[in-house]
């Protein structure tokens, strides 16, 4: 017996060490994480009073939307792609799109905008036809789209591929990998052309286009920042960061159309990830350690509303057994802040006049 143990233990050994899984982790440096002690990102319960609604029993109503009648739409893990009255009632499918929508937008012509990590850009008019408006960009097949917005006009999707080589379901893999694979990418509806604004991105997640599309934002979650592309103004074509040293993963992000960003915290930052950024060997072995047994971020959920700077001007959280969490999406409606979730079944909402006098950075 012992003879098979000291095999296994062998074998487990060589496996962590030399089993080829295409991961190659790049060395980076991290900065010191702000503490959830102090302002602006003190540790608060104000999202405590998230109100349940719209549960359906699929998982994963992960980028969520509202459209200008206060309705609210959701693409699932099954497929599904939902529309929902304010309140959470009169549950409607759009469509199955066969993949794993992510990111969801009504446009004004009735017409339903999704970001489906494995079917490309989808657009589905009122019947509930899809139409498979982009699967590339720059000779290179998405891989793994997360979200989406349009300018004022209308005439422009911008949206993520959060990673070009790892799909979904390998989000923790490429962050660990930390190798650069996001991109920020246009969908221009005249002349059908999509075109790369921003590549080498760690993890490209939530988009969002700031007022009068004078620039457009995008989360990068294996960095802790967002970052502001310029598309007019004497800063047009280059990019800055809006937001840097977050403390925690940033998903997605959306604009109120007046003065603020509302921005989803998935997860705050785990001390062991920062800690083994610059040890390249030791990610490898991580990166072969089974999910189920890798460890997991606690139950604590956070958004955070940012000016038109970037200045934290509501940190609103909850952690504990009853949280609603792996907040991956936040936009506010009429007197409501909804939030979107990768793992919990349904749709959750707050009162903004509580929230932000409860919560303010």
């Amino acid at each position: 017996m012992e003879i098979v143990l000291f095999a296994l233990s062998g074998a487990l050994i060589l496996y962590l060490l030399f089993w080829p899984n295409g991961v190659k982790p790049v060395k980076w440096h991290p900065p010191k994480a702000p503490s959830l002690q102090d302002p602006p990102y003190q540790i608060n319960d104000s999202l405590k009073g998230l109100q349940r609604i719209a549960d359906i029993g699929s998982i994963g109503p992960e980028g969520i939307s509202v459209d200008d009648k206060g309705r609210i739409y959701a693409g699932y893990l099954d497929g599904k792609l939902m529309r929902f009255a304010p309140d959470g009632s009169e549950g409607t499918l759009l469509a199955h799109t066969g993949g794993r929508p992510f990111g969801t937008l009504a446009m004004a012509n009735g017409h339903v905008l999704t970001a489906d990590a494995l079917k490309g850009l989808l657009q589905i008019d009122p019947q509930g036809n899809i139409e498979v408006l982009a699967t590339e960009a720059a000779g290179r097949a998405f891989a793994f789209l997360n979200d989406l917005d349009v300018d004022q006009s209308g005439a422009n999707v911008y949206f993520s591929d959060s990673s070009s080589k790892w799909g979904t379901g390998y989000d923790i893999v490429d962050i660990l990998e930390h190798g650069g694979h996001g991109r920020l990418l246009r969908y221009e509806f005249a002349t059908r052309r999509t075109s790369v604004l921003l590549s080498g991105l760690q993890f490209a997640n939530g988009v969002a286009v700031g007022p009068n599309a004078d620039y457009v934002l995008v989360a990068e979650s294996g960095e802790y920042r967002v970052q502001r592309f310029w598309l007019n103004g004497p800063k047009a074509g280059g990019s800055d960061v809006f937001i840097d040293n977050l403390p925690g993963f940033p998903d997605n992000i959306s604009f109120n159309g007046r003065d603020r960003f509302w921005l989803a915290i998935a997860a705050p930052r785990h001390p062991l990830v920062d800690q083994l950024a610059d040890k390249v060997w030791l990610r490898a072995i991580v990166s072969r350690i089974p999910a189920w047994i890798q460890p997991k971020p606690k139950r604590h959920s956070m958004v955070l509303a940012l000016d038109l700077d970037g200045k934290v001007i509501v940190n609103a959280q909850h952690s504990g057994d009853g949280a609603y969490w792996k907040i991956t999406s936040a936009c506010e409606s009429g007197q409501w802040l909804y939030c979107g979730s990768a793992d919990e079944t349904c749709i959750a909402r707050i009162s903004l006049a509580a929230l932000t006098q409860r919560s303010r950075g």
